[in-house]
């Protein structure tokens, strides 16, 4: 967008298209050095593979319990034939909160509508067609290397950390922008003076880079690692489904609310981080360096609240092993011995 008013001839507008292909192509290239997980090649039936891949990324040869624990989470994953009628049941309902919840938060944090129209705010703020463009510029390359850094620190400082920070830089830095436009921006100005107007730019550029460690990257990752195998890719279904929703109400209803609340429309943003903030502190459990299959034990049964949706799985774990056990006596054969 910066060139096509640089370049003459009419190629600025094809080469700012053309260069969006080069992360198109990054990630084609990516797709193909990804390895596959433990968890798709056992689900494949390629278990010497699994095996092989699962020792590489633990480092050692002493894996096989783990390897037993996913061979036979696969096995009960590919027993369910109704996996969106399984995710409503109650010992799945916490994943299914949270992830749902997760998206909705994300997309009410408001950063998809401060990066849809940042040229908007920003000619709000009175900079002119350029400077609004470049401080666009400026905000996208902040969310990519606040993205980095929650790359390298989500599985050292955990993703409840992460959260809650987040939200209090999220939180101070949209009340911050509202205060300075309620008093320094009003209906008949033409712009604002320019040490607010670059004191805006940075708390955005804060609340993005909160928003680009955080809520964002993390809105994707818990789902992926907290539903089970047998309801994970109908989970991860409605996690999309629901953040394409709710991206699509934000950005259409944005400007009406830019123009209706002013300055208000960052305390209206600002009151959901808050709530999505208390939402984390409370009913976000920690999943750090926590496997899949662990998550019921681990996670779901040691939570303060979702622990009381788990009793049902308890029950249905022992009738069912009761009856395996029976069937298995009866016919003098050992339900373990498939493994």
């Amino acid at each position: 967008m910066l060139w096509n008013d640089r370049i003459t001839g009419g190629w600025g507008w094809r080469l700012s298209l053309g260069l969006a292909g080069i992360p198109a192509l990054l990630l084609t290239v990516g797709a193909l050095l990804v390895v596959d997980s433990p968890n798709s090649l056992i689900e494949r039936g390629r278990l010497d593979e699994g095996k092989a891949v699962l020792r590489k990324i633990r480092g050692t040869d002493k894996i096989e319990p783990e390897f037993l624990e996913l061979v036979e989470a696969s096995r009960i994953a590919k027993e369910v034939k109704h996996p969106f009628r399984n995710l409503l049941k109650r010992r799945n309902r916490p994943q299914l909160v949270i992830a749902v919840a997760l998206q909705i938060f994300q997309q009410f944090t408001g950063i998809n509508a401060i990066m849809f129209y940042a040229p908007v705010l920003f000619n709000t703020l009175g900079f002119g067609n350029d400077a609004s463009l470049y401080s666009a510029v400026i905000t996208g390359a902040v969310n990519v290397l606040s993205t980095v850094v929650s790359i390298y620190s989500v599985d050292k400082v955990g993703r409840r950390v992460l959260l809650l920070e987040a939200g209090v830089q999220m939180f101070i830095s949209q009340v911050i922008i509202a205060i300075i436009l309620a008093f320094k921006v009003k209906d008949h100005s033409d712009d604002l003076h320019k040490g607010f107007a670059i004191l805006v730019v940075v708390l955005i550029c804060t609340f993005v880079s909160a928003f680009a460690w955080s809520w964002g990257p993390l809105g994707w990752l818990i789902p992926s690692e907290t539903f089970p195998l047998e309801t994970r890719s109908a989970g991860q279904s409605v996690t999309v489904c629901v953040n394409l929703l709710f991206t699509f109400v934000i950005a259409q209803a944005f400007l009406s609310m830019l123009c209706h609340f002013k300055y208000g429309i960052f305390l209206f943003f600002s009151g959901w981080v808050l709530i999505m903030s208390i939402f984390a502190l409370f009913l976000i459990p920690e999943t750090k360096n926590i496997p899949i299959e662990e998550m019921t034990e681990r996670v779901w049964k040691q939570h303060w609240f979702w622990k009381r949706f788990m009793d049902d799985d308890e029950v249905a774990a022992v009738t069912n092993g009761d009856i395996a056990k029976k069937n298995g006596h009866a016919n003098g054969f050992d339900p373990t011995s498939q493994l």
